[in-house]
């Protein structure tokens, strides 16, 4: 049997972490961070197989989060998901290294289709 591969979203408003979870949950195994410093926390100690990164975040912003996974040898081959609502970054964003780009508000769809293609589901 298949373990369920783990989806670590990173957004500081609950609300859409619960909305992104019932947007792509079948199957999957979620951690939640609230903060780009737990955000790093739970991708250390999960070694998640995509990760969901909101731009704006307390502590340590998503680019931050973005290039420490980058830095990090464990993790730098995790796909990593940005979402926010600053479509004018998209270009930076791939080029910082995220797999795919989602602009808020999302379409819960497509969101589930760049999840389950990152995740090889």
């Amino acid at each position: 049997m298949e373990s369920r591969k783990t989806i670590l979203i990173c957004d500081d408003e609950p609300a859409l972490r619960e909305l992104i979870r019932a947007s792509v949950d079948d199957g999957y195994r979620f951690a939640e961070a609230s903060d780009g410093i737990g955000a790093l926390e739970l991708a250390r100690e999960l070694n998640p197989d995509v990760v969901i990164l909101d731009l704006m975040l307390p502590r340590l912003s998503g680019l931050e989060v973005l290039a420490r996974l980058n830095d990090d040898e464990r993790l730098r081959n995790v796909p990593v998901v940005v979402i926010t609502a600053w479509n004018e970054t998209r270009e930076d964003v791939l080029a910082a290294g995220a797999a795919d780009f989602v602009t808020k508000p999302f379409d819960p769809e497509r969101l589930r289709e760049v999840v389950d293609r990152l995740a090889g589901s």
